[in-house]
């Protein structure tokens, strides 16, 4: 998941849905994001200027809902000495349903993640896609599409697909040089074919072996070339063991990578299953070996939180956003870890009927 809490992640949700609700008759909401480190005060100067320049809008409407827009703006921005740690995104417009009637709305947020674009626009809608990109998954996927001729190392980083390297190996095709016996030819290609093996292996280690948010290696290729090159590449160890998938594709370049995660869909989202499942079975190991230490229904899970002992806890995912977010701050107050739990698999559906209420925890010490 994303490295937000729980309630940031709502929070954050729950801002964008808002937004992403108002639609602008014309090009009227206005959205200014600064990111980290960004002069403030430059920016205030720079929306006076832009403030200017929409006086000359020809629409009586659009030019005044721009710039009443932007005078909400820039008197905001007065209030701060400078920029937040993580940026600032403000988002003002005309909100007002009935046509001719003006409700200027402004919503300053301090991002709970370090905003890196700076942008001034007006439109119909409001500029989101910054800050939906800070609820995507930020563990990574190790990607290697491969044949005998080529090699493509990428990384799956939410849903962006970033090339890292490509390889060539210099195996000859399958018509050999004139002279050459056949067994000395397959000696030769085989021989070449190990060595590029080996060399992407090497260079695989070099891209993901200290990526501390890697939870998987996808590899795809022809029959049998991934599979030759699990058993001949001499991958270590620790990067073996994160392949959780090999795919038939037939492409090894850019396309070959996208072509790889689209196959892989079912196993990434099995991961998160496959993490939900473990956890759950701690809880369940647990209450069955020490039952004071895995409590479960909102009462008994309430008083272990004000009573600082929660470690881990559990909530259905389809507990109402108050309840949810009730009990999240609870435990974050504590340090407490959130687990949001699905009935996708028979544990979760386990877990439900067994809390009735869909809430649970893990205790640090017995409070009984």
């Amino acid at each position: 998941m994303s490295d937000l809490t729980p309630q940031q992640a709502r929070e954050l949700e729950e801002l964008i849905e808002t937004l992403d609700a108002i639609k602008g008759r014309h090009t009227q909401l206005v959205s200014v994001l600064i990111p980290t480190g960004q002069n403030i005060n430059l920016v205030q100067k720079q929306l006076e200027g832009e403030r200017s320049t929409a006086t000359n809008i020809k629409s009586k409407q659009t030019r005044s809902a721009v710039t009443d827009g932007l005078d909400t703006i820039i008197r905001e921005l007065k209030t701060y000495k400078k920029t937040p740690e993580n940026g600032l995104a403000i988002y003002a417009g005309n909100t007002s349903e009935k046509e001719g009637q003006q409700n200027i709305e402004i919503w300053a947020i301090e991002p709970p993640k370090a905003l890196k674009v700076r942008m001034y626009r007006c439109d119909q809608t409001f500029l989101l896609e910054p800050l939906k990109a800070m609820l995507e998954v930020e563990e990574v996927f190790g990607l290697l599409a491969i044949d005998r001729q080529e090699a493509s190392i990428g990384l799956l980083e939410g849903k962006d697909i970033k090339m890292l390297q490509s390889l060539t190996s210099g195996v000859p095709g399958k018509t050999r040089a004139g002279g050459q016996s056949s067994q000395r030819f397959h000696r030769i290609t085989e021989g070449l074919a190990k060595d590029f093996f080996r060399r992407v292996a090497e260079s695989m280690k070099d891209h993901f072996f200290d990526l501390d948010k890697l939870k998987g290696i996808l590899i795809g290729g022809p029959i049998p070339t991934k599979e030759e090159f699990l058993e001949e590449g001499q991958l270590v160890t620790k990067l073996k063991e994160k392949v959780i998938a090999l795919k038939d594709i037939g492409y090894v370049d850019e396309h070959g990578l996208e072509l790889l995660v689209e196959e892989s869909q079912e196993d990434i989202a099995e991961q998160e299953l496959i993490k939900e499942k473990k956890i759950l079975e701690q809880f369940f190991d647990t209450l069955g070996k020490h039952k004071n230490m895995a409590p479960y229904g909102e009462e008994k899970v309430k008083v272990a939180l004000e009573r600082g002992a929660v470690d881990k806890l559990f909530l259905d995912k389809k507990l109402s956003k108050a309840k949810t977010s009730e009990l999240s701050k609870m435990a974050e107050n504590i340090g407490a870890s959130v687990v949001l739990i699905s009935d996708e698999h028979q544990d979760g559906q386990q877990f439900i009927n067994l809390t009735k209420t869909g809430i649970g925890a893990l205790l640090r010490f017995p409070i009984e």
